[in-house]
This record gives structure tokens, sequence and C-alpha cells, in this order.
């Protein structure tokens, strides 16, 4: 019997794996949602608080895989990052800090107004700041979509992750110390780990296409080369109690200014990158128990974090939308298409458990802000990029830095 039981236990993931990949393309086949959505439904319903299929969480290397799809994810992200066209168009910017700035302080008087802790709602209002750039560079690589809504999404996307970094590990930082005497040392040490992060990523971005370049394979063996030099990356930082978010974002951003081109084929990183991203919104979703969702008021103050987030980002982006050189309408959808949150929340959340900050199970609003986010999340954003009429028609595919609208972008 135990040998049966270890064998069915082995089997757990493989099996978990299969079942979400054939509900992401029959889903999506039928219905013409992102599949994303239904990896996401596979895991919540095959967690050990539901079904009890998958193991709890914690146990097993399913952690480390899911952080390197979405290392691999965050390395793509940082690689469409284009800052000449921030510094030509600063407005973008002060759009991303004022939808963050103001997200974080709605969310933080919407805790508070519900009895959380002051310490939870700095936690809670910092990972609220952020966009998940699993959900949002998935589902436009999915969709193919491109245009002013796609590009400016993505740019906010990763300003808004190294935003909540920083405010995440500063109010980390204040929970260790536990006094607010502290908050300047919170400060510089969350700064310092940022700059370090970011330092390392760039050293990474350097160094790799140089070694291609002096191999003499930059076309050929450019993924596989990359993908594991973000597996390298990650490693150290999690060794070295860097961010791994923010090392692969300056990886991505500086292999791009060096004039690393990819193929359409190479971005997704291949068959391993898409089977990275099943296992990635897989292991998130099984980390929900639906009775941790529903205890207490969590469902209602989720349903309110999620409206304020929502309005917050919308307003933040729309405010400065003429300015930045969009119509007011592209400014509300892009401020609607940065609504994802749950794979970047939750796996803040499980390096913080597992890094000695237990304080997940005071966070219970911010698990229902997942769940909902994980299934609805994908949809939010695929309708936002529809209604900006930024998804092609079915068809033979253009290029998307062929594009008209896209070309001032690349």
């Amino acid at each position: 019997m135990a040998q049966l039981q270890g064998i069915l236990a082995s089997l757990a993931w493989p099996f978990a794996i299969t079942v979400a990949w054939l509900a992401g393309e029959f889903g999506q086949r039928w219905s013409g949602l992102p599949r994303i959505s239904f990896y996401g439904l596979a895991g919540f319903a095959l967690a050990a608080g539901q079904l009890g299929v998958l193991p709890p969480a914690g146990v097993g290397n399913a952690l480390l895989l899911a952080d390197v799809g979405f290392a691999l994810v965050l390395f793509e992200l940082g690689y469409r990052i284009n800052l000449r066209w921030l510094r030509t168009n600063p407005w973008i910017g002060i759009a991303g800090l004022a939808e963050a700035g103001l997200t974080g302080i709605a969310v933080f008087l919407i805790a508070r107004a519900f009895g959380v802790a002051g310490i939870h709602a700095l936690m809670l209002a910092s990972l609220s700041m952020a966009t998940s750039p699993a959900t949002v560079v998935r589902v436009i690589n999915e969709q193919k979509s491109s245009g002013q809504v796609t590009e400016r999404a993505l740019h906010l996307c990763a300003l808004d992750c190294v935003l909540a970094v920083f405010a995440f590990n500063a109010s980390v930082g204040l929970w260790i110390f536990r006094t607010f005497e502290d908050v300047g040392d919170a400060l510089w040490n969350s700064l310092a780990m940022l700059g370090v992060s970011a330092f390392a990523g760039t050293v990474f971005g350097i160094a790799v296409p140089a070694v291609l370049r002096l191999l003499g394979k930059m076309t050929q063996d450019a993924t596989a080369a990359f993908a594991l030099a973000v597996i390298l990356l990650v490693s150290m930082a999690y060794a070295l109690g860097l961010s791994p978010v923010v090392a692969a974002l300056a990886f991505g951003l500086t292999a791009r200014h060096r004039r690393v081109a990819f193929s359409q084929a190479q971005r997704n990183f291949g068959a391993l990158g898409e089977l990275l991203t099943v296992v990635l919104f897989v292991y998130v979703a099984s980390t929900l128990d639906w009775r941790r969702v529903a205890a207490g008021g969590a469902l209602a103050l989720a349903l309110v974090l999620i409206l304020a987030r929502l309005l917050t980002k919308t307003a933040g982006v729309t405010a400065f939308a003429h300015l930045s050189g969009i119509s007011w309408r592209k400014g509300v959808l892009t401020g609607v298409a940065l609504a994802p949150l749950s794979v970047f929340a939750i796996l803040m959340l499980e390096h913080a458990r597992h890094a000695g900050v237990q304080v997940v199970e005071e966070l219970r609003a911010m698990a229902a802000v997942t769940m909902l986010l994980e299934v609805f999340g994908p949809v939010i954003l695929q309708r936002a990029l529809a209604w900006a009429r930024e998804i092609p028609a079915t068809g033979p595919e253009t290029p998307p830095d062929a594009r008209p609208e896209n070309r001032h972008a690349a």
C-alpha cells in the first residue's frame, strides 16, 4: 500500500501538468479565452486543499521550476523594454509612478478600514502595486497583440514590478525590525538589494552576448544559452539574497541593448518556455486553499481591493494619456490591461514564507485577490487588447515590430 501511495505521489505533478495543458488547449479552442486561465483553474482544482491530487505547497521542487519559468518570462519582459522610448516620452514613466502610487495608497487605506494590522496592510499595498508579468507577457504572446496599449502595458508592468519589489522588501524589513523607527534602514536595505540585483543582471546581459559573439553562435544557440544563463542567475539571486525579479528584468533589458535579436520562436523560449509556463500557473494556483479564501471577511475585502486597484491604475494612466500621446480611450484600456496580479503576488509570498517571514496566514485577502485574478486577470487583459483593436484577425501574422503603430517603440 505504501509503495502504491509512493507511485501515485510521484505521478501527481506529471498528471497535473498534463491535465492543465489539455484544459488550456481545449478550453482556449472552445471558449477563445487565454490558456493560462485554464492552467490556473486546473491547478486550483487539483491542489491539496481541494481534490488533494497535488502535494501541499513547499513540498518537492515545483517551486524551483516555477521560479525558472517566471524568470524566463521576466527576461523576455526586460528584453521588450525600450529605454530610449521612455527617455523620449517621460510621461509614460510618470503615469506608471502615479498609478502604482495611487494603488498602494488606496489599498493601504482600505485594508486599514477593514481592520488589517498596519504592517500587513503595508505588505498588501506593496503587492497590489504590481502587475503580473507572467500573465501580461503570455497573453500578449498568445494573442500576438501589438500597438500602443500593448507596449505601454509591458513597460508599465516592468515598472510596477520594480516598485512592488522595493516596497515589499521594505515592508518585510519593517516586519523583521518590528518598529517604525527603523524605516530608514528598511528603505536603504531594500534600495541596496535592488541596486545589486540590477547590477548582477546587467553583468549577465553584457557577458552572455559577448561569449556568444566569441563563439560565433549569436543566432542559432541564443535561446539555449540565455535560458541556461537565466537559470544560473536566478539560483545566484536566491543564494545571495537578491531579487530574481529585478535581476532577470535587468538581464533581458541589457541583452536587448547589446543588440541581441531573438526570432519569434525564440521569444517564448520554445517548448521549454511553454512547459515551464504550465508548471508556473499550476503551481501558483495549487498554493491556494478555498477555506483560506472564504475565511472571515477576506472575500469581501478582496472584491473591494480588486475594484479599487482597477480604478486607481486606470485613473493613474488615463490622467497622463494625452500628455504621453494617446487618446483617453487608450489610456483607460492601458489601465485596465494592468489588472493581472496573481503569479507575482503568490511567488513573493511563497519566498517570504521560505525566508521565515510567516505573514502568509494574515494576508488572506491577498489569497482571495490572487484566486480571483488567476482566472479573470488574463480574461480582463485579453478584452482590453481586443477593445483596443490590437489583436490581429485570423490569418497570416504580421511580425509585431513590422507594424506601423509599433515602429516608434521599437
